[in-house]
């Protein structure tokens, strides 16, 4: 199934009760989309990032009991996994369609890359657009916008990742459902190569560690 835009039907997949029965209209319905995003935007993401990336398809094998509240593509330059390392996702809630940068509690260089996000705060605050959000949870729905961050609030979030050992932190985009099963293809991959692009940045300063 090639990629051409997210449907109501994928959105429904989360109203689904049940592990088993979430999880089959889940791989029915919204993997293949997914497969098809990691097939399109790999290269994109290989030429942007000058190395090499990899897609990596949400499995959710580890549940037993919760059906999965949200799923994705994650890209990484590593062909094994993405947990460890500073990667970039496309996925979707029940609310909303996320494009995010993302450094999760996995990661090698999480202490690090909180400290080097502190020293680059001025660098930070412009580049990233207003209308960005930030995450400090990728298992959960709620987001920060951009706008609504003072220096000392970033600060804050920035040290939180440094010091606190199951912190994460995710910038980047979150379209509302309605918005998102009304866009074109042609929209959404301006939309998809937009965010990386500028999310690049971030992804740069994890590199230099």
């Amino acid at each position: 199934m090639k990629f051409e835009r997210f449907t109501k039907e994928d959105f429904n997949v989360f109203t689904v009760d049940g592990l088993d029965e979430r999880m089959g209209e889940l791989k029915k319905q919204v993997r293949p989309k997914l497969e098809s995003l990691g097939e399109i935007y790999a290269p994109f993401l290989s030429s942007l990032c000058q190395e090499e990336m990899f897609a990596h398809v949400a499995k959710h094998a580890r549940r037993s009991v919760n059906p999965p509240k949200d799923t994705w593509v994650a890209f990484a330059a590593n062909k094994r996994g993405y947990k460890r390392h500073p990667h970039f996702q496309i996925g979707l809630f029940e609310s909303h369609v996320f494009i995010w940068f993302a450094v999760i509690y996995e990661a090698d260089i999480k202490t690090e890359y909180g400290k080097v996000l502190k020293t680059h705060i001025e660098e930070i605050e412009n580049s990233i657009p207003s209308y960005f959000v930030w995450s400090k949870d990728h298992t959960k729905p709620d987001t920060i916008s951009m706008e609504d961050l003072s220096r000392e609030d970033l600060t804050a979030l920035f040290d939180r990742l440094e010091k606190v050992k199951k912190a994460e932190i995710l910038c980047g985009l979150r379209i509302p459902q309605k918005e998102a099963i009304e866009m074109s293809k042609d929209e959404w991959d301006q939309t998809f190569k937009d965010a990386f692009t500028m999310l690049l940045p971030l992804y740069k300063l994890g590199a230099t560690i």
